[in-house]
């Protein structure tokens, strides 16, 4: 396979312990090991991602690799009540898929940097399709409950790769509120076909639940074909000499997890993606139990959160940055506790609706802007790393806290998820005013 051009530039963002890795030849290497022809840099120094040309490719795999993302994360949920039923368990069995995907992600995030520097760009954009297909291919065969959190995991650890890897390139591009807002919006547009893929095909055609996994499959299949096409050059080799080129070496993981700013935003994507996936998997048991609603309009209720996500991270990120990440964050924060209060409090089908879809839209932004956070407070060799450390710990306030939402629930009922979502959304206002920066323009700069 050849890939559109070696004209690539790779971020060396990604060190640890002796940065030097094997030059033998495999899959993932060129052979002899050499690095590829890299791009003169742009004026500023920072990729475009139009510029080197190749990015316009890369940039569109991402995009399609964050739709599947979005649409493991939007399907659990849509997917909960057909689970009982069909394996006839309980809330708190069936919320542990929450929570086993958390240690894919953790051991992604320890292996990020190493991946980087053995296979470069290309190995990660063959090993995240290739882990889920070998999670999803055995959950399309309908296996016996117990294999489900092992899959899972599997799944988890292709996801954590790309998450971070792609979320730390495209984090360092010009205009990377912007460009991380738009791949984002694809996640939330994932999120948002999920549940009306997993209605119409069980609710409204009565398919089996599995046979969601046979479109999510041809989906990753296109994927593993374009992503590797497009990163081809961007093996291993070309990664370390861009290492060499910046002098960039000896950054652990230890020394990345000293800096405060690492643990903080950690903190935040955990309690963001927490009330995130919380929300995108318990809406439909929800409106079920709760307000009464039909299969099909509580899933309904799920693509309208997903799809109000997306368009606030795609419309918002152009607002953002402009100005500035602290103060747009708390403000957005603070408009979905109201969203968030209005759809407890009001028991209106339709309210319940347009208010799902508002706190959506002004959540949307929260995750793009803490990965720009974080390459404005830490050098940039420690974005692969903190990124990393951080969507890990993020994956697992996604699996954390919806599984403590079902073990809740499992005694006191479905409607404890709003009180616990409400506690969350006001403790992440807490954890973004501790970033240090003030609330003007350039705050974070000058931090």
């Amino acid at each position: 396979m050849t890939g559109p051009t070696d004209e690539t530039r790779q971020d060396g963002r990604c060190h640890g312990p002796g940065n030097s890795a094997s030059e033998t030849d495999s899959l993932l290497e060129n052979r002899g090991g050499e690095a590829q022809h890299v791009d003169e840099d742009p004026p500023d120094g920072r990729e475009r991602w139009n510029h080197p040309r190749v990015n316009r490719h890369r940039y569109i795999s991402v995009n399609l690799s964050f739709l599947i993302l979005g649409m493991h994360d939007g399907s659990i949920g849509a997917l909960l009540p057909y689970l009982e039923r069909y394996y006839a368990i309980s809330y708190a069995t069936v919320s542990t898929l929450f929570l086993v995907p958390f240690l894919g992600y953790v051991t992604a995030a320890f292996c990020n940097s190493w991946l980087h520097r053995s296979v470069g760009r290309r190995g990660i954009a063959f090993l995240g399709p290739a882990a889920r297909l070998m999670g999803y291919v055995p959950m399309a065969l309908h296996p016996p409950f117990p294999v489900l959190p092992v899959l899972l995991v599997i799944i988890g650890f292709g996801n954590g790769i790309q998450d971070s890897a792609w979320n730390t390139w495209v984090g360092n591009m010009h205009q990377a509120n912007e460009l991380l807002g738009i791949i984002h919006g694809s996640f939330g547009l994932g999120g948002t076909v999920a549940p009306l893929i997993v209605s119409a095909m069980v609710a409204r055609l009565h398919l089996e639940w599995y046979t969601y996994f046979y479109v999510i499959i041809a989906v990753v299949c296109i994927e593993l074909v374009f992503a590797l096409w497009a990163f081809w050059d961007a093996t291993g080799a070309v990664y370390r000499q861009k290492l060499r080129r910046d002098a960039v070496g000896g950054v652990t993981i230890r020394t990345v997890l000293s800096e405060p700013i690492t643990w903080l935003l950690s903190v935040f994507l955990l309690a963001y993606a927490g009330a995130e996936v919380s929300l995108g998997g318990w809406i439909p048991t929800f409106m079920i139990e709760v307000r009464h609603a039909d299969d099909f309009l509580a899933g309904v209720t799920a693509t309208l959160f997903w799809l109000g996500l997306s368009i606030g991270r795609v419309v918002l990120g152009f607002i953002t940055g402009r100005i500035g990440e602290k103060l747009a964050i708390t403000g957005y924060l603070l408009l979905a506790v109201v969203f968030q209060l209005l759809y407890w409090l009001v028991p209106s089908t339709v309210g319940a609706m347009c208010f799902v879809s508002l706190m959506g839209f002004f959540l949307g932004p929260l995750f793009p802007a803490a990965v720009v956070v974080a390459t404005k407070l830490l050098p940039p060799e420690y974005h692969i790393t903190a990124v990393g450390f951080a969507a890990a710990i993020g994956g697992g306030g996604a699996s954390l806290i919806p599984f403590a939402v079902g073990a809740i629930a499992q005694n006191h009922g479905v409607q404890v998820l709003q009180p616990i979502v409400l506690a969350v959304l006001l403790f992440l206002i807490g954890v973004w005013l501790a970033v240090p920066g003030g609330m003007r323009k350039g705050g974070l700069e000058r931090a």
